[in-house]
């Protein structure tokens, strides 16, 4: 793991193409900005942890529609 650090109004650069700017420091809470094509999927960790646990709960038990509901995941 890398470690940044970085002041209000700084930035870095991940790859050629994906600038994250610092924007706002308050406490123990960071505001950042994240600049990337828009082919990049940006997710929140517990967004994607969420929707993995939904899917192995539909999967366990045994819900025929699971191709539906990946599809829907995607859009």
């Amino acid at each position: 793991m890398l470690i940044i650090s970085r002041k209000s109004s700084e930035s870095f650069i991940i790859g050629e193409d994906i600038v994250v700017n610092i924007l706002e420091v308050n406490g123990d809470k960071i505001k950042i900005g994240i600049e990337a094509p828009k082919d990049i999927k940006i997710l929140r960790t517990e967004v994607v942890e969420t929707i993995h646990n939904n899917l192995r709960a539909v999967e366990t038990e045994g819900i025929p529609d699971l191709g539906v509901i990946k599809k829907i995941i995607k859009l």
